[in-house]
């Protein structure tokens, strides 16, 4: 999906956003590193000829906070805040801490969706047990919520943590909610969020979507499983990611490996073919992102290669048939220059003048 539309060139005022009750807000938050002092100019459409960089946002397992990244040519990033995260899980978090950040470019502005979700609370005092509800019932993790958050500028979001349990009695007693990411639907002309949802216990998790208010801080319709044909059944599949190229949908997810499906529809109809592992690196790996390198035909699948060192991993492909593997970061051509450790991410471009902007904001001269 690849829509476009203007973009302010201001920072966002405070804002307030109304609480219900089945989801929290807070007042805008601003990225630790970034002052708060710009124009208020408009900017073009965005073309492929207006883009010149790359963001990528991502977590860190000790930290559980949002990590914002920069690059001028797709191949080497620099972190923005000296590998220290941006956004605080504990100011946006249910749980006080935030897992699987994606971003996303749409028609008004940035989205981000994140797991509430902390791993570590109890070591770090944030709650008296392992995990939020019984793990003998609910199984790991067991969280209810999603941060989705919005912003005009990269620097002030509106935040809200969302459970989904409360909004949605009729889909049972749900175990976990995890790795949301936000989307386009052209034909209705809304964004929707998709995530992982477990039932049964957990013994089942699968990909859900359901369309959000416009302005970001709720899921509006009962999810609805994101179609595959045939029918998986109770077949699982974590962690999707959903892109158009090449005339087609492409869904990669998480089973025993990265696989990759298409479709001609972008909420039905997938079939897997590629139901091998695309993520060639070895050990163990999870949460694909695909992006595009500005320019070219090369479509780049990132994941989280979680097993040690746990680090990002890189393939690459022209034909979504083949996969060149490019190794972890540090390994081949994809680089870091200030940090280490990042996990479960995703990468968007940016016009020359956003990705300019954002940098000077944060004290950056060269990404």
């Amino acid at each position: 999906m690849k829509p476009t539309g203007r973009l302010l060139r201001r920072l966002l005022a405070s804002l307030a956003v109304a609480s219900a009750a089945v989801f929290l807000s807070v007042s805008a938050s601003s990225c630790a590193c970034c002052s708060s002092d710009s124009g208020s100019d408009l900017i073009p459409e965005v073309t492929e000829d207006n883009f010149g960089a790359y963001l990528m946002v991502s977590f860190r397992e000790q930290y559980h906070d949002i990590f914002f990244a920069l690059s001028s040519d797709g191949y080497t990033f620099t972190d923005v805040n000296g590998n220290k995260p941006v956004l605080l899980g504990i100011d946006l978090a249910e749980q006080k801490g935030i897992r699987d950040p994606h971003i996303f470019r749409g028609p008004d502005g940035f989205y981000m969706a994140a797991t509430d979700l902390h791993i570590h609370a109890q070591r770090q005092g944030l709650r008296a047990t392992q995990w939020q509800r019984d793990a003998q019932k609910y199984g790991w993790g067991n969280n209810r919520s999603l941060v989705l958050m919005k912003s005009k500028d990269l620097i002030n979001w509106t935040s809200t943590h969302f459970d989904v349990a409360a909004a949605f009695p009729e889909l049972g007693d749900i175990s976990q909610a995890w790795a949301p990411e936000t989307a386009y639907d052209p034909e209705t002309g809304r964004i929707f969020v998709y995530f992982t949802l477990g039932l049964k216990g957990g013994e089942v998790k699968q990909l859900y979507y359901a369309y959000t208010d416009k302005d970001f801080t709720q899921l509006v319709t009962v999810p609805k499983l994101l179609g595959f044909d045939p029918d998986l059944g109770d077949h699982s599949y974590i962690d999707g990611d959903l892109s158009y190229a090449n005339g087609k949908y492409h869904l990669f997810d998480y089973d025993s490996g990265i696989k990759h499906a298409e479709s001609d529809h972008l909420l039905y109809g997938y079939k897997y073919v590629n139901d091998e592992n695309c993520a060639k690196t070895g050990g163990a790996v999870e949460a694909p992102n695909v992006w595009r390198r500005i320019g070219t035909d090369k479509y780049v699948l990132m994941f989280d290669n979680y097993s040690f060192p746990n680090e990002m991993a890189f393939s690459e492909t022209t034909d979504f048939r083949e996969f060149t593997n490019l190794g972890r970061f540090n390994q081949g051509v994809m680089k870091t220059t200030n940090f280490s450790g990042a996990k479960h991410g995703a990468v968007i471009m940016l016009t020359k003048d956003e990705a300019e902007a954002f940098a000077r904001y944060c004290g950056i001269e060269k990404y």
